[in-house]
């Protein structure tokens, strides 16, 4: 049943004290009317606990802004703009990236820009700029719970291949104050398709502030440059105030999953809310970390991924570049809240 308020309701007296439940939760479809995101549809949740977020259905379903009882989760980039104005050339990416609480990066690719096995690949992929079909939003009593859902489906698509199917639903309930992203990626082709996948979390300020620490069971932490490069817990554990000479850190983690196969890390925050990440270890076996605290890109990214990033060749050669077969399908589950 839902908790709400300090107290538990009965969903017979919810009905009787309301008209309707989107006086205390619900999901609305809107359209930006401004800038680069103009015409690009979008979905406010808002579950009656406080918390709220926005999906960006155009930006391939990611997750927009996020609150919880006013304070902010997600760190936001004025670089917003919908599918129409993707680059996908070099590191083009970030001029319409936006930030948000959760990016996809995939399907095919994600990482630095290269050019391996035939092709150019751009930053991050393509799939956080492609427009789903076959949208669908419900909200209602299943059991006791009033349970809000999105889902579509995200194609991305070249001839001869691949031919990739992003399955996503988002889901969350009356008095959560989590979310969940359940993903099937499908290879719709007729060959093998390389699939790389990568969950963008971005945490901004107040989340991310002087004196938030970094909390994740893990074996061992490098750097993208190096294992040779020596890392304190301190380097990625601590944040520092902004500052304008202040440069991006990526560390790689390798951490220790539960019994039941999880992995989750904290964020605990001295002036907002403590959040978490939580995901299933056997399906994104690695966790990156971009750490950015330079003065006006103040941001804290935890991101489950299938590898951590690197040439592909590299990758393919140590067996971490995944190669999906015809039909083949891949499940991915994935819970960001306040902890």
């Amino acid at each position: 049943m839902p908790h709400i308020f300090g107290q538990q309701f009965s969903p017979a007296e919810l009905r009787a004290h309301t008209a309707t439940i989107d006086q205390l939760a619900g999901v609305r479809l809107v359209e930006y009317s401004e800038g680069k995101a103009r015409g690009m549809r979008a979905a406010e949740v808002w579950t009656g606990s406080g918390f709220r977020f926005t999906v960006w259905i155009d930006r391939g379903m990611d997750i927009g802004p996020a609150e919880y009882k006013g304070a902010s989760l997600a760190w936001l980039h004025p670089a917003l703009g919908g599918p129409a104005f993707y680059e996908p050339e070099e590191g083009n990416w970030v001029r319409t990236f936006g930030g948000g609480l959760v990016t996809t990066c995939g399907l095919s690719h994600f990482g630095q820009t290269e050019e391996s096995e035939g092709q150019k690949w751009g930053l991050h992929g393509r799939i956080s700029h492609i427009a789903p079909t076959h949208v669908r939003t419900f909200a209602g009593w299943e059991g006791d719970d009033y349970v809000l859902r999105i889902e579509g489906e995200v194609r991305e698509a070249q001839l001869p291949a691949p031919n990739l199917v992003l399955y996503r639903r988002i889901s969350t309930k009356l008095g959560a104050s989590t979310l969940k992203i359940e993903d099937t990626v499908l290879n719709d082709s007729f060959v093998p398709v390389p699939h790389m996948m990568l969950y963008h979390i971005n945490f901004g300020f107040p989340v991310i502030a002087p004196g938030t620490r970094l909390e994740v069971d893990t074996h061992d932490v490098t750097t993208m440059f190096g294992a040779d490069v020596a890392v304190a817990a301190s380097d990625y554990t601590d944040f520092a105030p902004a500052d304008p000479a202040t440069q991006a850190q990526v560390f790689f983690h390798n951490p220790r999953p539960t019994a039941d196969g999880s992995v989750t890390a904290y964020l605990r925050s001295r002036i907002g809310p403590d959040v978490f990440v939580r995901y299933r270890a056997a399906e994104l076996p690695a966790l990156s970390q971009w750490k950015m605290l330079q003065a006006g890109s103040y941001v804290n990214a935890i991101e489950p991924c299938t590898t951590h990033e690197g040439p592909r060749a590299l990758r393919r050669r140590q067996g971490r570049l995944r190669d999906l077969a015809p039909g083949e399908q891949v499940h991915y589950q994935v819970e960001v809240g306040v902890a």
